[in-house]
């Protein structure tokens, strides 16, 4: 049993210097740390010294300040909360960096508020503002927290709690917020270079404040007339707005006011600019070289985006033919954001990452200027960067962002993991054909099994009427008669058809150890599996797998449920080619999306893989994989989602039965028995 006495300044100093990985013989101070800790429970010393533990792998910053700050927030918080107290930091750090962990752990006071009935944490209603920022402006706002609100036209910060009278109050407060700073990158706050229009006043600092002021004002009444749902939420915001200002009123709250009106009006009233101006915690600031950063890498990215379009429009209607440059013209409604495209005066419609490019660009220039309408030279959409490593740009924004479960901090580590989707083509389209005249015993053999699935009835037992005798129930019906009892009239068994309502997922690992047989193998047995399943009316999808690092986890389409078993995905088992890691827990996240949104009663997922979860460059490939892979496959058995693993990693019973429970997985000694046990252990999942 361990020893319930303090540690003394030794031990501390010791168990420090294992977390920090500092040798003893450094040198290093560790009083600032071990004073307060000194004067603690042991209670109290093991929970900073753990925690610390859990978060110097994240940054040795936030770990320094859990050793400082933790007997404060124990005292004020409790265990369970100051434990929540941690992980908020490290989520913070996951989504937007230091400062935001260092932010968090420092506010003990503002996260022992966030208990109260009627406050409203950032990280409890941001997936609600985030669609409804998604909603006004039509392409994705990043939610994130910070003391004062503000934004670069990319990203919301805003509060991390906010407390009104009223938990709806609260919420209705976040919403008015949001919609203030999306309405700064929609109608113009930095439509200008507001540094250089600024640099001549006496004290721009002072005119910069007040300029934030002026266009909440202005913005203010713009959100009253276009969003009238929020005019007592805005009305409520601007509330606190000093009496300087009346004067500018009329003239912001007029239809065409933009934010050269806000500027004149500082101009004329120079005077008030001299002074600060009054600090209103509420109301937004700005921050005009970060939204002119961030505006222009945007201004770059969608015109290009814009330009590819184009040139893919009119290679797709010239197709190849040495005809005159087509005229090109685009009548474009910028409130409206509406766009209508005509080439040679017939209207046609952009794909639509240039349809989004150009809704992008009407928001931040108010226009399509001519030269953005010239075609681009030839670019794929966004960098392959298979087998390359290649993290996530703003030119490969990922399709999809997912959770990761981290065991150590016993939380979500929030869209932590960058999907990215292809297709997979090339492949030899005689593959198939191959497999076919190779295997073709067996696979006659495989749809007879399947077949007779698809037949197999179900015999209802102890049934009122039917047209065989149960003798089970018979037997017991003369065994009451004969005891004096009343027996029972249901003596007749039936034989019922049920229709199959099932879905499945095949997750095939691509990963670059399944080079050589392993590949040859999986091939083939989605080959065989295919060939068996057209014998059924299952609907059935099959998605490949690599990756590198969570910036990159790369998901290949082989087969889509509404596509048919064609040449076309024939091509695609054959193109199928190992690739680079095996972070497992985004592809499963996302195949069970795919799943759950099937109309079935039954859902089954089948992972084939070589081995157990590994990525480069990271601890993935040790317990933390092995963890967030269960973690996935809990939430998808929670969801309805019954997983299921073939592997031939003869290893693989230690970690399995982890990941998948003892009776979930299947551990094949040899590689050839791959393809007939695919199609064996499918049959006898589904029936």
């Amino acid at each position: 049993m361990p020893s319930s006495e303090p540690l003394d300044r030794a031990a501390l100093g010791e168990r420090l210097d294992a977390i920090f990985s500092f040798d003893v013989s450094s040198g290093r101070n560790y009083d600032e740390l071990t004073e307060p800790l000194l004067a603690g429970e042991r209670a109290v010393q093991e929970f900073a010294l753990h925690w610390a533990k859990v978060a110097a792998p994240t940054h040795l910053e936030i770990a320094y300040l859990v050793v400082l700050l933790a007997p404060l927030a124990l005292d004020r918080l409790g265990r369970r909360d100051a434990e929540a107290w941690v992980v908020a930091a490290l989520d913070g750090f996951d989504r937007v960096g230091l400062r935001a962990a260092v932010m968090r752990l420092r506010d003990i006071e503002g996260f022992a508020r966030s208990a109260s009935p009627a406050a409203v944490s950032l990280d409890a209603i941001a997936p609600r503002l985030q669609r409804f920022l998604q909603g006004l402006a039509g392409r994705p706002l990043r939610v994130e927290a910070d003391a004062r609100p503000w934004t670069d036209t990319e990203t919301v910060y805003l509060p991390p709690l906010v407390e009104l009278a009223t938990r709806e109050a609260s919420a209705d407060r976040y919403l008015a917020l949001a919609a203030m700073l999306w309405a700064q990158g929609r109608w113009g706050t930095y439509a200008m270079d507001i540094d250089a229009a600024l640099a001549d006043f006496a004290r721009p600092d002072h005119a910069l404040d007040w300029l934030a002021l002026l266009e909440a004002l202005r913005l203010g009444a713009r959100l009253e007339r276009e969003l009238p749902g929020l005019r007592g939420e805005i009305a409520a915001l601007l509330a606190g707005l000093p009496p300087q200002l009346d004067t500018a009123r009329a003239a912001l709250a007029a239809p065409g006011a933009g934010v050269d009106d806000s500027i004149a009006w500082l101009r004329t009233h120079a005077e008030v600019a001299v002074s600060p101006a009054p600090t209103l915690e509420c109301l937004p600031t700005l921050h005009p070289a970060d939204a002119r950063e961030r505006r222009a890498a945007r201004i770059r990215e969608q015109s290009q985006v814009l330009r590819l379009s184009i040139a893919e429009l009119l290679e797709s209607l010239r197709a190849g033919q040495d005809d005159p440059p087509p005229e090109l013209e685009v009548d474009a409604d910028p409130e409206r954001l509406e766009l209508e495209v005509k080439i040679d005066g017939a209207s046609v419609t952009l794909p639509p990452e240039g349809l989004a490019a150009a809704q992008s660009l009407l928001q931040d220039l108010g226009e399509i200027a001519p030269e953005l309408l010239v075609p681009a030279g030839p670019a794929e959409w966004k960098g392959d960067g298979v087998g390359k490593g290649k993290p996530g740009t703003l030119e490969t924004r990922a399709d999809a962002l997912f959770d990761e479960w981290d065991y150590r901090r016993q939380a979500y580590r929030r869209q932590w993991c960058h999907v990215y989707l292809h297709a997979v083509g090339g492949g030899d389209e005689s593959y198939v054909l191959a497999v076919r005249a190779r295997h073709a015993p067996l696979i006659r053999q495989l749809r007879r099994r399947f077949e007779a699935m698809r037949g197999e009835d179900r015999v209802l037992r102890r049934q009122s009427d039917g047209q065989d005798v149960d003798m089970d129930a018979l037997v017991a019906a003369i065994a009451d008669r004969r005891g004096g009892a009343e027996p029972s009239p249901r003596l007749f068994c039936r034989r019922q058809r049920d229709e199959r309502s099932l879905a499945a997922v095949f997750l095939v690992d691509m990963s670059g150890s399944t080079q050589g047989w392993i590949n040859d193998a999986e091939r083939e047995a989605l080959v065989l599996l295919c060939e068996a399943l057209e014998m059924l009316d299952d609907r059935y999808a099959i998605w490949g797998f690599s990756g590198w690092t969570r910036t990159r986890s790369d998901l290949y389409r082989i087969k889509e449920f509404d596509e048919a078993y064609g040449t076309e995905v024939q091509a695609r088992i054959a193109a199928i080619q190992p690739r680079d890691y095996t972070r497992m827990g985004p592809p499963i996240r996302f195949v069970t999306e795919k799943l759950l949104a099937e109309p079935v009663r039954h859902r089954l997922l089948v992972t084939i893989s070589d081995g157990r979860p590994d990525d480069f460059g990271d601890d993935y490939r040790s317990d933390y994989g092995i963890e967030d892979t269960r973690q996935a496959l809990l939430e998808a058995r929670r969801a309805g989602v019954r997983p299921f693993c073939i592997t031939i990693d003869r290893q693989g019973a230690d970690y399995l039965k982890r990941m998948y429970g003892p009776a979930a997985y299947a551990v094949l000694d040899e590689v050839r028995k791959l393809p007939l046990k695919v199609a064996e252990i499918y049959r006898k999942l589904t029936i």
